[in-house]
């Protein structure tokens, strides 16, 4: 067991939200909590690392456990370079190496007690077995490998973290807990600030983690393929479910009917029970067995099923007729100071087109629907409307502007037009906003929440080209639902900036891909074609693209350019060759230092040797000696691979003399 929630009740005024609440998480269990918002999932996360004290009920866990937490928002760091402070999250790594080193200088000092001799040197061997299992030989190549996972650059690991925007900082916590590797990892919406890359690589990186990971997403995609139980918090209650999201979605509708069935059952006998009494119990030949059946209702335990809300649908407010092509883009140049987003780029969008805008932080991708939507000018170049094109726009700053004076239904039904604002309440229902909800102020709401009005007052305006920016951020499972069905039924077109794969996937047939210091890329299909086809392009060899492939060269083309790929593979060839050795020296000298160190580990367990004070520090010297050596060689061997793999994948871009 690394974790037991026991008995757990929380209370917030006269609000339950939990009552005798209890689950057990095992060594590798991958568990989701699930839950309406509100339900007390974020909650349960605070409880479990400390920052919420329970009214009633115990969070136990084995001392060694170590748990992590990354919350949804409100980290920021600054003050230290990004690779450093990467490292020096490690507190117990580089406190061990200080203990070990102090206890090396006293056992170099001590040499007339025997006793303090054993004692220290054992000492140094359980320091150093720990060193061994977390890693901290390959402690720097691993950092940066978590930090490239994440979206990071090499040139970023020297800039001070408090140059990070607010989604980079949520990604360097997410990186210090994968390096830190806690026993219990809680990751509360962990996808919010990631791009797909940075998901896809996340994902498969948390399928490998050794601890156990419990974790509350509104992806489901992501879900479905990391974890292996779920547990719902429902009214106060946990219920199990042996398997991932989907099936946790199946099965909790089995069970609510399975429970609905009974509670009938149960009901139709109560009635027969009842109607039994009510005939015979002041009759003296029944009157006992009409008492012995009240008393029997009496006892029974009724059957609860709690009342289910009813299933809310939107519709989008018929478009107005539009033409064929939808916006022009040509020659559109943006930059912001020395950020060249766009340059020279061409797009015309077309009548029908669901197009997906993805791509890391900072790309343009939010610029692009600015301009697109036309709320911001090019520097160069044009974007026309097409004809009739009626533009509804969701960005998130739009929730900055709401009125705070105003109610949510009142803002709502402001910005409806006459046809629609009879659907002002069924929409803001349908998007989390129920009863009472709906008479509270703009200026006390929450910031999802004020994106959740920003976002109903867009769809309430007639449109038949829609531009969306995150609107799912803030969304819970039903109301992406409602929104992705609503999205699919519409008959115009639309641009949605998301990383939601689950819910883009069956609503989009083209992908926008945005890079940085690129022109943006044009998928044909939905998000999860364009994954598998990026990763197909990143395995296979360069090759050239059908677009360079023109017209087929005349003999005496034909014979110079045989002649130059010669030569580009012989100079190619000739740096990678000595870079490939020196990765395969690198490489023999890791394993044999690893296979060193598990010899030393195996004699310092040998009783005969933890009896010899002098083969002790001769053993556990050479294993310190041996552990900087590796945490070298894997730096070394981090620095080729990139070379080797950046000259494989871009080999025109290189110059003609290894680097070594």
């Amino acid at each position: 067991m690394e974790l037991a929630v026991s008995d757990l009740r929380i209370e917030f005024g006269a609000r339950v939200l939990f009552d005798g609440l209890s689950f057990v998480v095992e060594r590798g269990d991958r568990v989701a909590f699930a839950g309406k918002n509100g339900a007390g999932k974020s909650t349960l996360m605070k409880c479990i690392v400390g920052q919420q004290e329970p009214n009633y009920g115990h969070i136990l866990m084995p001392k060694h456990t170590r748990v992590g937490y990354l919350p949804q928002e409100g980290i920021h760091i600054s003050g230290s370079p990004l690779l450093e402070e990467l490292l020096g999250s490690v507190g117990d790594v580089a406190k061990m190496r200080e203990e070990v080193e102090e206890l090396s200088e006293e056992l170099q000092n001590t040499t007339s007690d025997a006793a303090r001799q054993a004692e220290i040197l054992e000492e140094i061997g359980r320091l150093e077995l720990l060193l061994h299992d977390r890693g901290a030989g390959a402690l720097k190549p691993r950092a940066e490998t978590i930090l490239r996972g994440l979206g990071f650059s090499g040139a970023d690991f020297g800039r001070d973290c408090g140059e990070f925007s607010g989604g980079w900082q949520m990604r360097l916590a997410l990186a210090k807990l994968l390096l830190q590797e806690p026993e219990v990892l809680l990751l509360d919406e962990p996808t919010n600030h990631l791009d797909l890359q940075s998901q896809r690589w996340m994902e498969q990186y948390l399928r490998s983690y050794r601890g156990a990971i419990c974790i509350i997403s509104h992806d489901v995609a992501l879900l479905d393929s990391l974890v292996n139980r779920t547990i719902a918090l429902h009214h106060g209650r946990a219920e199990e479910y042996a398997g991932n999201f989907s099936y946790y979605l199946k099965e909790s509708r089995a069970r609510r009917e399975a429970l609905q069935r009974a509670a009938k059952a149960q009901r139709r006998e109560i009635e027969k029970t009842q109607a039994f009494i009510d005939r015979f119990r002041y009759k003296a030949t029944k009157a006992s067995q009409a008492q012995s059946r009240l008393k029997q209702l009496a006892k029974i335990e009724l059957i609860e099923v709690d009342e289910e809300e009813a299933v809310m649908n939107f519709h989008f407010p018929p478009p107005p007729p539009g033409g064929a092509t939808v916006v022009t883009m040509q020659k559109v140049s943006k930059s912001y100071g020395e950020i060249h987003l766009l340059s020279e780029y061409d797009l015309r969008i077309e009548k029908g087109d669901r197009i997906a805008i993805v791509g890391v932080n900072g790309a343009g991708k939010s610029t692009f629907t600015r301009l697109i939507s036309r709320t911001e000018e090019p520097d160069a170049g044009t974007v026309e409307f097409g004809h009739h094109t009626k533009v509804a726009f969701f960005s998130q700053t739009h929730a900055d502007v709401l009125n705070p004076e105003l109610t949510v239904l009142e803002c709502v039904e402001q910005a409806a037009s006459r046809e629609t604002r009879p659907l002002a309440r069924n929409i803001l229902g349908c998007f989390l906003f129920r009863g009472d909800d709906v008479f509270k102020k703009i200026g006390v709401l929450s910031g999802g929440e004020k994106s959740r009005v920003a976002l109903v007052c867009m769809l309430l305006h007639p449109a038949n080209f829609l531009i969306m920016d995150e609107p799912t951020n803030h969304l819970d499972f039903q109301s992406q639902d409602i929104l992705q069905q609503a999205l699919a039924e519409y008959p115009g077109s639309y641009c949605i900036v998301s990383h939601n794969r689950s819910f883009l996937d069956p609503i989009v047939n083209k992908v926008l891909e945005f890079r940085p210091g690129c022109s943006p890329r044009l998928f044909y299909g939905n998000v999860t074609q364009y994954l598998e086809k990026v990763e197909a392009d990143a395995r296979r060899d360069a090759t050239p693209s059908p677009a360079q492939q023109v017209s087929p060269p005349s003999a005496k083309n034909r014979q110079t350019a045989r002649r130059t790929r010669a030569q580009e593979r012989e100079r190619i060839s000739r740096v990678i060759r000595p870079l490939q050795k020196q990765l395969e020296e690198v490489e023999s000298a890791i394993a044999k230092h690893e296979a060193r160190k598990k010899e030393i580990t195996a004699e310092l367990e040998n009783v005969s040797i933890t009896q010899d004070a002098e083969a002790l520090r001769r053993l556990t010297g050479e294993y310190q000696q041996i552990d900087r050596e590796t945490e070298e060689l894997f730096t070394r061997w981090e620095e080729l691979s990139t070379r080797v793999e950046h000259l494989l994948n871009a080999p025109q871009a290189e110059g003609g003399g290894a680097d070594t």
